[in-house]
């Protein structure tokens, strides 16, 4: 088997060393040189990469690179050198080829509180950049090779250490670690509350959680004879009259590197009743749990379920929801939830730790009543009109959470007059948003992939003050109209993975506006626009928002400038009425029999269209008054593209064919016959096998020479001899 690894690694190298020959040969034939490989991560102080092809007039330069806040894209290479705080090095190895190092000329060490020593790292993550060597001939760049250096300083003591020996304990009566759950330096160790590191307000909060046993620092037990651990659950019915009072100092144990053996004692019958724990708080909230009321009733909020709205339906903790119910009235509404009142509102919920939290209840007149009310049908004269107070248009609540319980729980309730004539569809909003603190968390889109039905994470960049840059998150979105459908009043919604999806809203266009095609494209363009304001996407559901190598960038296929665009009086060509989003994904990994798919590439492209005034069906007020308008469709789409996954080379024809011969394929394996006396057989020793196999042939041989074939042929030898 070894044999056979060799020459894999073998015949593996060889073929490597013939591309990379073979590459040279057509760079340097070429006359050109490029960098192999072109983009490199660089975890540490030192990185190296080829430059192969005519290096014999190149020069190197180095700088520091940042994307574009517009783009997002790197610049052009440049040919003149800037001052970093890096080393750069060249190595020729070869007639065609050039070994480029480049090592950190900083000292990685973290800095000390009140250290004012500009060679060391503020900060645990120390280096965070782009850097770009460009390979320059008399001023023109060649080729360029990108860096992406994200490099922590290291974890050193501030002072040198001596020469001194450490003197080690005798471990029978003085224990070597005495918190030994003490294991980040510098830093406080949660639940270890022997730590020195951590501060008396910090061993709070975990000062009931402490580790027990020895990696909690209790190296030396009480035993269990002493009055000190009279309050165990286990001790014995006589305990309180024959416990020791000892010093915790006497102790017996040795410790846990004591080599001797030990023997745990059996406990003996008790007469007493088993102590039970206390019991847990009723209703204590896990995520997705319903939330209960003092009375013991579910605590509901309107919510669409099934994609209907239902008045009652209970929330569950730490799921945020919006919704949207439209109601159709013919009256002035006269109950709950259109009509409410604080003291309706204002309940008390169980909080999760056995108290409770009364609703806070903030009130909000709406002035503008254009988001509530998207269509009327009036039947009736204007001085019928009925006049609807204190209508409730929205229910915002807010709920305060912190571990397992709730903190705080507020609600804004919206309210509004509105003046019903006939019938009108009245839109009412209710959401609900858990803050821990006073921020909502964002959460991911997967672990370590993105999961089907969440939202797309993306980025724009935001250049920090050492010049590196970091990624703000943001979302590309799809259009999400609302009302009557204008674009005007739309809102946006986000592109959620794995969800083909297409929506639009409708634009108002008028004969004037057909005269200026151009204005109007650019309207159009800055509409669809605002629905993709980030420059990458992430890669995976929780991406790192500093490292740039988990984020890809957004690529855009621009209108064909070159594409006749003749206008009239009456219509304009080359509107970019719809915007497709396109999104290739890639499954890398399962966790749990749970796909792990990852974006490997976004596009945006628009498509043209033709505006033109429709003047058919008896309906030609638009063509002749210039003001009157005709409504246009403004379109948006995304589409997911699963890449498939390369299953390897097809099966040969003798694989197919052949399968008696395949013994995976087959239950007779003719090419194992003799398996037992190989040295692949690990069943006994190899020495056993061959013996028993040497005495099977013995047998064979035996049996062949003694059975019938033979017995006739020495008889017609003796009858041919006589």
């Amino acid at each position: 088997m070894a044999n056979v690894v060799v020459l894999l690694l073998s015949s593996y190298t060889s073929r490597l060393a013939t591309s990379v020959l073979l590459f040279i040969s057509v760079a340097h034939t070429k006359n050109t040189v490029v960098f192999q490989p072109s983009f490199l991560t660089a975890t540490g102080p030192k990185t190296a990469a080829l430059l192969l092809g005519n290096t014999s007039d190149i020069s190197l330069y180095l700088r520091t690179v940042s994307p574009s806040s517009e783009t997002g894209s790197i610049g052009p290479p440049s040919c003149v050198a800037e001052v970093t705080q890096w080393v750069l090095t060249r190595e020729q190895v070869g007639k065609s080829a050039v070994r480029v190092r480049l090592s950190l000329d900083k000292n990685l060490r973290l800095c000390g509180q009140n250290e004012t020593d500009a060679d060391c790292c503020p900060k645990p993550l120390c280096v965070l950049e782009t850097l770009q060597v460009s390979a320059c001939v008399g001023g023109t760049p060649q080729a360029s090779l990108l860096i992406q250096a994200t490099i922590h300083a290291l974890l050193v003591p501030s002072t040198a250490g001596s020469d001194n020996k450490t003197v080690i304990p005798n471990q029978v009566y003085q224990t070597l670690g005495s918190c030994p759950c003490d294991l980040t330096f510098g830093a406080c160790d949660v639940r270890c509350c022997c730590d020195k590191d951590c501060s008396t307000e910090t061993l709070k909060l975990f000062a009931s959680h402490c580790l027990l046993g020895p990696f909690g620092g209790q190296v030396s037990p009480a035993p269990d004879y002493q009055c000190s651990v009279q309050s165990a659950e286990d001790s014995s019915d006589w305990f309180p009259f024959l416990c020791v009072q000892s010093p915790p100092e006497n102790n017996p144990y040795l410790g846990l590197f004591y080599q001797g053996k030990t023997i745990a004692t059996k406990r003996g019958p008790s007469f007493q009743r088993p102590i039970l724990s206390a019991p847990l708080p009723d209703n204590v909230y896990l995520q997705g749990s319903p939330i209960f009321t003092v009375n013991d009733r579910y605590f509901t909020i309107p919510q669409k379920v099934l994609g209907r709205c239902v008045t009652n339906a209970p929330v569950a903790f730490l799921k945020n929801f919006e919704v949207e119910c439209v109601t159709l009235l013919h009256s002035c509404p006269a109950g709950a939830p259109l009509q409410t009142l604080p003291k309706d509102l204002t309940v008390k919920v169980k909080n999760g730790q056995g108290g409770d939290a009364e609703v806070d209840v903030i009130e909000e007149v709406a002035t503008d009543l254009s988001r509530f009310i998207s269509s009327t049908d009036a039947v009736a004269s204007s001085d019928e009109r009925l006049a609807c107070e204190n209508v409730t248009l929205a229910l915002d609540y807010k709920f305060y959470w912190k571990g397992n319980g709730i903190t705080r729980i507020s609600v804004t309730r919206t309210v509004g007059t509105i003046s019903l004539n006939g019938s009108m569809a009245l839109t009412t909003r209710y959401s609900a948003v858990f803050l821990n603190g006073e921020f909502a968390g964002e959460p991911n889109s997967g672990n370590p992939g993105y999961q089907v039905g969440l939202p797309v994470i993306a980025g724009i960049v935001d250049m920090l003050e050492n010049d590196t840059g970091s990624i703000q998150r943001t979302s590309i979105n799809l259009w999400k109209p609302v009302g009557d459908g204008f674009c005007s009043t739309a809102e946006k919604k986000p592109v959620l993975f794995g969800e083909n999806s297409t929506s639009g809203c409708l634009l108002p266009v008028s004969g004037q506006n057909l005269t200026q095609c151009d204005l109007l494209r650019e309207t159009v363009t800055s509409l669809q626009a605002a629905l993709i304001t980030a420059t990458y996407v992430a890669k995976s559901g929780n991406p790192d928002y500093l490292t740039m190598t988990d984020w890809v960038n957004i690529s855009y296929v621009t209108l064909n400038s070159s594409t006749s665009m003749d206008n009239n009086t009456s219509s304009c060509y080359g509107i970019p009425s719809h915007q497709h989003i396109h999104v290739w994904s890639l499954i890398t990994s399962t966790v749990d029999g749970i796909p792990q798919r990852d974006i490997r590439a976004v596009q945006v492209s628009y498509s043209p269209s033709t505006w033109a005034l429709d003047c058919g069906g008896g309906d030609v007020s638009s063509c002749v008054d210039p003001m009157e308008t005709q409504l246009f469709p403004i379109t948006s789409s995304v589409t997911f593209t699963d890449i498939p996954i390369n299953t390897g080379p097809p099966k040969t024809r003798f694989q197919i064919n052949f399968t008696e011969y395949d013994c995976n394929r087959n239950d007779v394996c003719w090419p194992e016959l003799a398996f037992p006396i190989t040295k692949y057989y690990t069943g006994e020793p190899y020495s056993q096998s061959l013996a028993k196999g040497l005495i099977l042939v013995f047998f064979f041989v035996t049996a062949s020479i003694l059975g019938t074939p033979w017995r006739q042929i020495r008889q017609a030898w003796s009858c041919a001899a006589l």
